[in-house]
C-alpha cells in the first residue's frame, strides 16, 4: 500500500519555508521528513508528517497550495549497498523513480527511503517478493 505525501508550492523568497513549518508546529503536527526542490522563482516542499488531514486544512487556511501524492516508504539497510540493493528491484522491474529522499528514526534500525515512482503497485509487488519492507501509513504513524 502506497503512502500519502503532502507537497506545498513555495515562492523561492526568504521566510516561505519557515512560514511552512511554522504553521505545522502551531497545530502540534510532527514532521517525519521533509526534501525541498527548488526553482528560481518557486520550490516544492515535500513533507511526510503524522496527520496529513490536519496538516492539508491547515496549509489551505493559510492560503498556501498543497496537495497530496502517493509514494511508496520502504526500509532500506543502513550499511553500504543498502539502497542500492533496493533500488536494483526497481531497476530490474524497469521502474522508474521520479524522486527519492530518505530518512532515520530511533524506532527503527534501518534507513526509511521515500519514494515516488511511475507504477507504485508495480514496484510494492516487487519489494514484497524480494522481501524489502513497505512502510504503511499506520507504521509512519508509530515513529
Amino acid at each position: 500500500m502506497s503512502t500519502k505525501q503532502i507537497s506545498v508550492f513555495l515562492e523561492n523568497k526568504e521566510g516561505r519555508i519557515r512560514d511552512a513549518i511554522k504553521i505545522l508546529g502551531e497545530e502540534n503536527i510532527n514532521i517525519h521528513a521533509l526534501s525541498i526542490a527548488d526553482t528560481t522563482k518557486y520550490g516544492i516542499l515535500r513533507l511526510i508528517v503524522d496527520d496529513n488531514f490536519k496538516a492539508v486544512q491547515s496549509f489551505e487556511k493559510n492560503n498556501f497550495i498543497v496537495r497530496e501524492n502517493d509514494v511508496v516508504i520502504v526500509t532500506v539497510p543502513d550499511e553500504p549497498n543498502g539502497l542500492n540493493s533496493t533500488l536494483e528491484v526497481l531497476n530490474d522491474g524497469k521502474i522508474n523513480i521520479e524522486y527519492i529522499y530518505a530518512f532515520s528514526n530511533v524506532k527503527i534500525d534501518e534507513a526509511i527511503v521515500v519514494i515516488r515512482l511511475e507504477n507504485i503497485e508495480k514496484a510494492i509487488e516487487l519489494f514484497k517478493e524480494n522481501g524489502i519492507k513497505v512502510l504503511e501509513q499506520e507504521d509512519i504513524d508509530k515513529l
